[in-house]
């Protein structure tokens, strides 16, 4: 039976693809830089032939995007130079990349929800080495699958949401932006929707309509940084601290960040027949996930 290579798989995504490897097609081998370096031409080629690999999804990514301002060439080697490489294997194998990239290709000016067709002008090294990396997927000749996704959280890593838990056990006050607006996306929820999609990849006839695309995933819904700080606070019982509105100029950051960067789902959701919860309801589920952790 043929393989699924799952790299990054220490990361939020891959851990939540962990917990759903029974939806997952063929043997599975979950992988980060301890097990193979994607950054590795040679390695990834070797790995892939001696797993007999024909998906691969690659979660692994560059995401400190403040870090990434003073490691372009850091960000670049995993962001755009791994994927190339990957899909480059994924073309000389004859498999399928699935590949995650990220709203911060966009600008953040538009003024609705950005569509896949719609121009990108990602304004941090972040964004710019993501963009890379979707742009050398598309020019490998590889099948393969982008999915661009906003504002991952999850019960594990590092992430807004239990930075937000954290701050509030340790002061009075958090100042959160609120002139920041997206998505909230529970890495349980684009698990789900990436093993679904995933099942398609032997309908010859399906994929014939569905690869070679970038779709756009996240929760339903629309919120600021402080919307969905105030509602970490009140989902998780803390009465010991007050959530303040700043501006993006008040809370100085290296990287710009995108001022508006909901996606529209129309596409997948159209093309998989994905039921995609609202934000509120996966941050309610992830919440009570976290309680019974501790």
């Amino acid at each position: 039976m043929a393989g699924t290579l799952i790299t990054g798989a220490n990361g939020q995504l891959g851990k939540s693809l962990r917990k759903i490897a029974d939806k997952m097609p063929g043997k599975l081998f979950f992988t980060d830089i301890e097990e193979l370096d994607i950054c590795n031409r040679d390695a990834v080629n070797d790995y892939i032939k001696s797993g007999d690999i024909d998906l691969i999804v690659n979660c692994a990514a560059y995401t400190a995007v403040d870090k990434a301002e003073d490691e372009p060439e850091m960000a670049a080697m995993i962001n755009s130079g791994a994927a190339g490489i990957l899909a480059e294997a994924a073309r000389n194998n004859g498999a399928l990349l699935l590949h995650v990239s990220t709203d911060y290709v966009f600008d953040g000016k538009g003024p609705r929800p950005y569509k896949e067709s719609d121009g990108t002008a990602p304004a941090s090294v972040y964004g710019k080495t993501k963009l890379a990396g979707e742009k050398a997927i598309e020019k490998s000749g590889c099948r393969y699958i982008i999915i661009r996704t906003a504002w991952l959280y999850s019960e594990d890593g590092n992430n807004f949401l239990k930075t937000i838990i954290r701050l509030a056990g340790e002061k009075d006050v958090i100042n959160v932006v609120f002139d920041q607006t997206g998505t909230p996306t529970y890495a349980g929820d684009l698990a789900n929707a990436i093993s679904e999609i995933v099942s398609h990849k032997d309908d010859s006839e399906f994929c014939k309509k569905a690869e070679n695309k970038i779709y756009h995933f996240s929760n339903e819904g629309v919120c600021s940084w402080y919307d969905f700080a105030l509602e970490i606070v009140e989902m998780s019982n803390i009465s010991t601290v007050r959530v303040e509105p700043v501006t993006s100029e008040q809370f100085v950051s290296k990287a710009t960040r995108p001022a508006y960067s909901v996606l529209d789902k129309g596409l997948i959701k159209s093309i998989y027949c994905l039921n995609i919860p609202h934000w509120k309801s996966s941050l309610e589920k992830c919440i009570n996930s976290l309680n019974n952790i501790k």
